[in-house]
């Protein structure tokens, strides 16, 4: 199954819901696989909106009813609608040059320096060429090496790093003698 072309075939169907398919995964499993698809607001011009519940529930009315008919999936399966959330996957070059800058987690098909996983902030992107910088070495591959990429939330600027508590301990005293 072509991931791609039914991400496409998506945003085809999606477009009259101001929604975009960024990805589709399929993990195949005995007895009942799942289709995952991430949804986004395909007009990002509009600051400030984000896929919704209400969305990812159109969205699945609408992809049912083009899988019941066109049946491009094989066997039996549980459909997933989702927005990307905060720690968005990746499908193509063209999402990882809207994360420049950001930390980014990936997974690759095959070894570079003998690493599969790399963990750094995307220094560029050109064509499909992505350049990485983890670990203060700096990495370049096509998007094709990719099997997985996801960004990495930076907790800080969203300001969910907890914060130290101020005033006395928390430890309980014993008092002498008892």
């Amino acid at each position: 199954m072509d991931t791609q072309a039914l991400a496409q075939r998506f945003t085809d169907v999606l477009g009259d819901l101001g929604l975009e398919c960024i990805g589709v995964e399929f993990t195949p499993a005995q007895g009942q696989s799942t289709l995952r698809v991430y949804l986004d607001v395909l007009d990002q011009t509009t600051e400030g909106r984000e896929v919704t519940l209400d969305d990812c529930e159109a969205a699945s009315r609408e992809l049912s009813a083009l899988l019941d008919v066109e049946d491009p999936v094989p066997g039996h399966y549980v459909l997933e609608v989702s927005s990307p959330g905060l720690d968005r996957p990746l499908f193509s070059a063209g999402q990882f040059a809207k994360v420049v800058g950001q930390e980014v987690k990936i997974l690759l098909k095959a070894p570079i320096d003998g690493r599969r996983r790399l963990r750094g902030k995307v220094v560029s992107v050109e064509g499909e060429q992505i350049a990485l910088e983890a670990e203060g070495k700096a990495f370049g591959f096509e998007h094709a090496a990719v099997e997985s990429a996801r960004v990495v939330p930076d907790w800080a600027g969203l300001g969910y790093v907890p914060q130290p508590k101020r005033g006395g301990s928390t430890r309980s005293k014993k008092k002498a003698g008892k």
